[in-house]
């Protein structure tokens, strides 16, 4: 299969595109190596893809219309996975524009080209954040979802309405995951559990916001990466799945087990709760589980042993 992923040299796209070409698929990236977080380790992300296969790069930002047409013109793929995304509850809120515009407004621009050049498969990379304040737990892919409560948040549920419309008008078949917390090697080094290990070994404080009882659906990116490939394998005409461990933890459990695998206490500064901050996400996935076949294998204790392991190794930070 010919697959078009965008943002393949992020934390998600770069796990995602190396399972591919291991698996025989042929593959295009598109990635704008943007300085959200430093450039090097996207190139780095980069190397490790080449390690397991050749494929076709673009450095191009998906707000680029034009850019994206003649990559569609000239490669033709089958299948579409959207990462692409500014990405963070937390900077959106100093940044809600340039997020309309990349998430949103570029996604547009994908999803007319997919129209046009009859692409398959259109895989929507949403996130848990859609949710919002919502007090019904577990979260499930039929809650009502009105309360954002970031740009970010926005941002991601425009996006799968904006696929629906296109699925609905167009006969495109289109899937949107919700990711929830993903955390594994590569990960973004502003996020909690990369920027917390780097803390606690360097001997620093780290900043909690709120009293540490906010609960996340910690998933590692090997489980996220096997729902992603279910969903290319099983295209639907419209469907939205969440793919999360379904097994919540306070932030003050996930310190203890960083303790745990970095051999260290943590000094710790708490701080007020952030606005756009959610008080807990915590996945039901029976869905994708009758439908993908989805069941995350990673417990946190693994995982995050894993990542420590990672860091150590030699992050580029």
């Amino acid at each position: 299969m010919k697959v078009l992923v965008t943002g393949g040299a992020g934390f998600i796209g770069s796990h995602l595109c190396e399972s591919l070409l291991r698996r025989g698929d042929k593959l295009i990236i598109i990635d704008d190596l943007n300085d959200f977080y430093p450039p090097s380790i996207k190139r780095s992300n980069l190397q490790n893809v080449s390690k397991a296969g050749g494929y076709t790069f673009y450095q191009l930002d998906i707000r680029n219309a034009a850019g994206l047409h003649s990559v569609f013109e000239c490669e033709l793929p089958q299948t579409v996975v959207h990462l692409a995304a500014r990405a963070g509850v937390r900077p959106s809120l100093k940044a809600p524009v340039l997020y309309e515009e990349v998430n949103v407004v570029a996604t547009i621009h994908l999803l007319e080209l997919c129209r046009k050049f009859r692409v398959e498969n259109f895989i929507f990379a949403s996130s848990s954040s859609v949710y919002g304040i919502n007090s019904r737990l577990p979260f499930r892919e039929d809650d009502p979802i009105d309360r954002p409560i970031s740009p970010y948040a926005t941002t991601k549920r425009s996006g799968e309405l904006l696929a629906f419309n296109y699925s609905y008008l167009y006969n495109l078949n289109v899937t949107c995951l919700r990711f929830f917390t993903v955390y594994g090697p590569r990960q973004r080094p502003e996020m909690a559990i990369y920027s917390f290990t780097r803390q606690i070994l360097s001997g620093k404080p780290i900043h909690i916001f709120g009293d540490g009882s906010s609960r996340r659906d910690y998933t590692y990116i090997d489980d996220i990466v096997t729902g992603i490939i279910s969903a290319i394998d099983r295209p639907k005409r419209f469907a939205i799945y969440n793919l999360g461990n379904s097994s919540p933890v306070t932030l003050n459990e996930l310190i203890e087990t960083l303790e745990q695998a970095c051999g260290k206490k943590a000094i710790k500064a708490y701080l007020p709760a952030e606005a756009g901050d959610v008080p807990a996400t915590y996945a039901a996935i029976d869905l994708a589980r009758s439908e993908l076949g989805f069941e995350p294998t990673t417990d946190l204790q693994t995982g995050i042993a894993r990542f420590v392991k990672w860091y150590k190794d030699g992050a580029i930070d």
